[in-house]
């Protein structure tokens, strides 16, 4: 029996696909020893944007977080999302912050580590997966999905079979635009599972595009080992296809997941009514759970079709949506055909805001842009243009061909003296450091509060950002 096993997103991707991740801890803690008795091979509780908004919005500590999720789940695996090089943050970080990081994420409770790299680049996968292995947690790789001239089963498969070879437990197909159909989906099931065998392998897609489920049955029926859901009031939409259909869909075949539909109920019950409570206070948009046809012509996620609409109200150039998911492709295409995800959507989708609203392609072009032309997220799919990079950076400019973490100096000691301001009875922990190398001025400002709060001064902040920026 070749029993499907199922991570629950609801957690963390689940709501940072809904309600830009605005899920607090006390929200989450009520349900969650009900949610350690269903069965799940895994819950993604803890990564992603989840560890930015905690600091930013939610005047949480996310280690915090991490430490109640594990003290209340005792039997199923916690995982979570890690941007390789990136950590959780928005540029490279010198290794042995990355593997400090790491070091300090299983200690307080990971299990399984999710990584991967906006460009597909194994080198900028490699310092994670080793402090993974060195830290014996399950190291999981994805690979970033895609569609290209150059991105195919073939292509796949055999960068599936690298991370193997670099030290992977498991691979996982992140779909993060749902753009995977499904039949496309058991073909490449198939092509990746010739390659890496019995390893197991996992399935992440969302239902941006409406095809979601379609996808997991077929890639269930390809030979695909686990699958991600979202529990159902939180799923769908931008976010992960419903945990219960996949269930019943399931039982009584092969595949069956065992997990039982009268305890995920109990789960379903529970946030239901923070769903209404979502809907009535604006935080759940319903804009974002209808299907949008506009992921598979454009290749243009949930969250960056957000951000594009954003940023032409901002220009007063709302009528220029059009114009720009057109322009999208085409300037994917000119940057070497990088898949679209954090950061790399961010940085084509404004180039491509900035090339329609502009009147001339290139004629501004952003600093992030540039970067990701001259090499400084790692090496693209696709080879850059020659001609092209002479437009973007001008005539002899240096392209960068070597890992860009290899010009990083170490940045630990740096970073523990300059949290010592914030220490407490002369010390700081080793958590605090982490999360000001990440996100320096935001965690500043979360500890000068907290700091408040400890001597009984009013630490809320006037000029509060809650509710108005996603990540």
């Amino acid at each position: 029996m070749a029993k499907i096993k199922i991570c629950e997103t609801v957690l963390r991707d689940s709501h940072q696909s809904l309600i830009a991740t605005r899920m607090t801890t006390e929200e989450m803690l009520p349900i969650l020893e009900q949610m350690d008795k269903v069965g799940y091979y895994s819950l993604e509780a803890w990564g992603g944007a989840t560890f930015d908004a905690c600091l930013r919005f939610l005047d949480e500590d996310p280690w915090d977080r991490l430490r109640k999720i594990r003290d209340r789940v005792k039997n199923t695996k916690l995982q979570m999302l890690f941007r390789g090089q990136n950590i959780l943050g928005y540029r490279h970080y010198a290794d042995d912050v990355v593997s400090y990081f790491v070091q300090k994420s299983i200690a307080n409770g990971i299990d399984i580590i999710r990584i991967f790299d906006a460009l597909n680049d194994p080198r900028n996968l490699k310092t994670a997966i080793d402090a993974t292995i060195r830290e014996k947690g399950h190291c999981q790789v994805a690979l970033s999905y895609t569609t290209s001239p150059i991105h195919n089963n073939e292509y796949f498969a055999n960068f599936s079979k690298q991370l193997k070879e670099m030290g992977a437990d498991s691979i996982c197909i992140k779909d993060m635009a749902g753009l995977l159909k499904p039949y496309d989906a058991y073909e490449l099931v198939k092509a990746i599972k010739e390659q890496i065998g019995d390893m197991p392998l996992e399935l992440h897609t969302h239902y941006t595009s409406g095809l979601a489920s379609m996808t997991a049955l077929k890639a269930v029926e390809a030979g695909v080992d686990i699958i991600d859901t979202a529990i159902s009031p939180l799923a769908m939409g931008t976010s992960q296809p419903a945990t219960e259909p996949m269930v019943a869909a399931l039982q009584n075949t092969e595949f069956d997941t065992g997990l039982d539909l009268a305890q995920l109920d109990v789960i379903s019950k529970y946030f239901d009514k923070l769903r209404e409570k979502y809907l009535a206070n604006g935080l759940l948009d319903p804009k974002v759970l209808k299907v949008n046809v506009n992921a598979l012509l454009y290749q243009v996620p949930g969250g960056m079709l957000s951000n594009l609409i954003s940023q032409l109200k901002q220009a007063g150039k709302s009528d220029k949506l059009a114009e720009c998911l057109e322009e999208v492709p085409r300037v994917r295409k000119d940057a070497g055909y990088p898949p679209l995800v954090t950061p790399t959507s961010q940085i084509v989708g404004t180039q491509a805001v900035f090339n329609v609203i502009g009147g001339e392609r290139y004629k501004m072009v952003t600093k992030e842009f540039k970067g990701l032309v001259r090499g400084e997220y790692g090496k693209t799919p696709a080879p850059i243009a020659p001609e092209f990079v002479e437009k973007i950076l001008g005539k002899g400019a240096e392209v960068i061909d070597y890992r860009p973490a290899d010009k990083l100096e170490p940045e630990m000691d740096k970073l523990r003296e300059k949290c010592k301001v914030w220490a407490v009875d002369g010390k700081i922990s080793d958590e605090d450091v982490l999360s000001y190398a990440l996100f320096e001025q935001v965690a500043a400002k979360f500890f000068d509060n907290r700091e408040k709060k400890r001597l009984g001064i009013d630490g809320k902040n006037s000029d509060s950002e809650l509710g108005v920026h996603a990540i």
